[in-house]
């Protein structure tokens, strides 16, 4: 079984993963005594994705191997195939990937024996990140039909808000975007950011991807902070109940200010202490749940 992208899984099959994350987060034990091998092989830089798999694993009562794509024969002309090859051939048990190329995972499916669960494809997916997501989101509101979400920033670089675009609203949550002109997306419901953070529940920022960008962002920092930007003052017009989101890394005073990462509405950090529980819940489920 893999985990590449959510349109794979029904509602019911994402409700039953949110449901074994909960378990796990109320202290679920689950031990594979060493016996299991997870090889986390990621070819973009990342902190809270790869280290929260790593942990994810760990807590499972399962070994890592960490792969350094720095130090590695990507640097002698070596192909994704061969080293996701070379890594089943070791004998691990699941290899989680992140990728810079859109679908990587088509080229691997059928060659691959073992579980590939993806970490992010390029501009492409990113399940395991909306999984957290929606997880935060249930645990706040307890349902997700009728919720309405304002995701704000660079759009057309984001697989974040690709992700979450399409599982909320197959969820019944109406979702908007916001941001940039130039980062916008047809089809993507696009609103503006002030004339709409006082109707909804849930504000999702998304970090400036310079590194995606093939041209200079037209805004300067400060320009983008002042119209887009998550600061007091837009804070305090959101709804009592609703809450801020963001999958980090986050450029503090661009898309969020310093003094909002942190405040009451803030669910930041409590999405990347869900991300563990989500990751335990994806590697339990690929590599057996009945131990």
């Amino acid at each position: 079984m893999n985990v590449l992208n959510l349109d794979d899984f029904s509602t019911e099959e994402i409700n039953h993963i949110l449901d074994l994350a909960e378990e796990f987060k109320n202290g679920k034990k689950v031990d594979y005594q060493g016996k299991k091998i997870v090889s986390n092989l990621f070819f973009e830089p990342s902190t809270r994705t790869h280290y929260s798999f790593d942990m994810a694993a760990l807590k499972l009562g399962c070994k890592t191997q960490n792969f350094d794509a720095g130090n590695s024969s990507l640097k002698k002309g070596e192909s994704l195939y061969d080293t996701v090859k070379t890594f089943e051939m070791f004998g691990t048990n699941a290899v989680v990937i992140r990728h810079v190329e859109n679908e990587y995972y088509k080229q691997l499916v059928e060659k691959i024996n073992i579980p590939i669960l993806n970490a992010g494809d390029g501009t492409g997916n990113h399940p395991s990140q909306s999984l957290l997501d929606l997880l935060t989101i249930r645990q706040e509101f307890g349902k997700f039909e009728g919720l309405k979400v304002v995701i704000v920033g660079d759009i057309a670089h984001s697989r974040v808000a690709h992700t979450n675009f399409k599982i909320m609203q197959r969820l019944g949550m109406t979702v908007y975007t916001s941001g940039p002109l130039e980062y916008k997306e047809e089809g993507y419901n696009y609103v503006d950011f002030d004339e709409i953070i006082d109707q909804v529940d849930v504000v999702m920022l998304l970090r400036v991807q310079h590194e995606r960008h093939t041209e200079a962002m037209k805004e300067t920092v400060e320009e983008y902070h002042a119209r887009y930007g998550l600061n007091s003052e837009r804070v305090a017009k959101m709804k009592e109940h609703a809450i801020i989101m963001h999958p980090a890394p986050f450029n503090r005073n661009v898309e969020i200010a310093d003094d909002v990462v942190e405040c009451e509405k803030s669910r930041i950090f409590k999405q990347v202490q869900n991300g563990v529980f989500i990751r335990m819940a994806l590697l339990h489920m690929v590599l057996g749940e009945n131990v």
